[in-house]
């Protein structure tokens, strides 16, 4: 058996996969946090508190069996996260995470004095406040008395590496988060580093996905004497777990996500410069993740649930079914937290055009979570010649799982069918795949795809509306 760890935006979960990948009833467990929203656009975890979630959840699952059962833990974290560490290893600074939109500032600079096309084609990452340079500009200027206490800057796997054994790597994984690493040679790339005004040994080791590491310290191996023996393998990026895990292994499958942000996103073994406005990142050494993410998703529902006091779960997606697409007669920029993909105009606010006296809440949020859907069709637009010719989109995610209009409204502005994924936590499945893919158990992960659910089929005069607003949608960008 293996133990999959997944550290969200928005909690930690823990949970024993058997050697198929087939998760244990009953042998998980998930505890809840959130970030701090500051109003300045900030957005920050605390790593102390993250690493309580992990350790409460371990706690929960420790298994009364024989150390050698339990083979080995992956672990998966939310990319971009950026944490600064003092020389002895332990945290300084909140964690910033990639909605953190403080450095919009510097990564205009940026954009403006260096060559984003060639570091996008480099690093797979266009130049934005979500990545490292842009933040550690920032935070240069902002918070020089932090930064000069700071021995190396990482993410959570890195601390949660050093908290366990004293030591810590970064996987090819999330150093392709960051946009300081050349894909290509799999080496910190010169440039981004100068930009980011930061030296290679202010970074940690990149390791491979498949480097485990062994001997938990005290008071770990005597808090879990089962897993003393067990690997544990490098942070992986949960975008790339969530694809593994949802069976969108190869350029057959195209992934759609919507949690808190959504991103549509396809595995490929090579390694072309991805098209303008999307990213590509690494699922390891020999296979990319290409796609774009939306800085809209789940938060947006969950922005017009508490704001516009809608009524319950099964009334609004009732009330939500029973609009015609693109009937409100309202226009809406959803970008309550900046752009990433396509435009990556990190400084971007949200809108709404349209509003009458007789506007309801219920049309608002039809509105919004169109305005998402629209954005993930120019973000399909830009991916689908990435992937096979006949490719399946098969979506995951929980905002997704709670409302089925939502689902339906995507497959209509897509234009394709949409296809859940019977995967209800595809990241921490990702997750258990990859380390017995990395112990040798699986050679094949095609070979252990499950049983996909309900496929949504997109209505061809639904599509056509959704066309004429997504060119409404731009217009009153550019207005605006």
């Amino acid at each position: 058996m293996v133990i999959a760890l997944d550290v969200g935006t928005s909690s930690v979960r823990a949970g024993f996969y058997d050697g198929a990948g087939r998760a244990i009833a009953g042998r998980s467990h998930q505890v809840a946090h959130a970030p701090t929203f500051t109003p300045d656009g900030g957005v920050e975890h605390d790593a102390t508190r993250l690493l309580e979630g992990v350790v409460a959840c371990l706690d929960a699952i420790h298994p009364n069996r024989p150390p050698e059962e339990t083979r080995a833990v992956g672990v998966a974290t939310f990319w971009h996260g950026l944490l600064g560490f003092d020389a002895g290893g332990h945290p300084i600074t909140p964690v910033y995470m990639w909605a953190d939109t403080r450095s919009e500032g510097e990564a205009r600079l940026l954009r403006a004095a260096l060559d984003d096309e060639g570091l996008h084609a480099r690093t797979g990452c266009h130049l934005h406040s979500s990545y490292w340079p842009a933040k550690l500009r920032w935070l240069a200027r902002e918070r020089p008395a932090e930064v000069q206490r700071v021995s190396r800057w990482g993410s959570f796997g890195e601390f949660l590496e050093l908290s366990l054994f004293g030591d810590a790597t970064t996987s090819v994984s999330m150093a392709s988060g960051t946009g300081l690493l050349d894909q290509t040679h799999v080496r910190w790339d010169p440039e981004a580093l100068a930009a980011a005004e930061l030296e290679d040994r202010h970074l940690f080791r990149i390791a491979a996905r498949t480097e485990a590491r062994r001997g938990l310290r005290a008071p770990w191996a005597g808090r879990w004497p089962a897993l003393r023996t067990a690997g544990w393998f490098p942070a992986i990026g949960d975008g790339a777990a969530s694809n593994i895990g949802s069976d969108c292994v190869d350029p057959a499958r195209v992934a759609l996500n919507v949690g808190t942000s959504a991103a549509l996103r396809v595995v490929t073994r090579d390694t072309l410069t991805p098209p303008r406005g999307l990213w590509r990142y690494r699922v390891d050494r020999t296979r990319s993740v290409v796609g774009g993410a939306t800085s809209e998703g789940g938060n947006v529902y969950a922005w017009c649930r508490e704001v516009l006091r809608l009524g319950s779960d099964d009334e609004l997606e009732a009330a939500l079914a029973a609009l015609a697409p693109d009937a409100h007669g309202l226009t809406v920029l959803p970008h309550l937290a900046g752009e990433r993909s396509p435009g990556w105009r990190g400084g971007r606010r949200g809108a709404i055009s349209g509003l009458r006296l007789d506007s309801t809440a219920v049309e608002i949020t039809r509105a919004a979570l169109e305005a998402v859907a629209l954005r993930l069709a120019m973000v399909y637009g830009l991916l689908a010649p990435c992937a096979s010719a006949h490719h399946a989109v098969v979506a995951s995610g929980g905002a997704l799982g709670r409302s089925r209009a939502w689902t339906q409204i995507i497959a209509d502005a897509l234009g394709h069918p949409v296809t859940s994924s019977a995967e209800p936590e595809a990241t921490s499945r990702g997750v258990a795949l990859l380390a017995l893919e990395a112990l040798g158990v699986l050679t094949d992960l095609a070979a252990v795809r499950q049983t996909l659910g309900e496929t949504f089929t997109p209505d061809r005069a639904h599509h056509a509306r959704f066309r004429d607003a997504i060119e409404r949608q731009r217009r009153f960008d550019e207005r605006i």
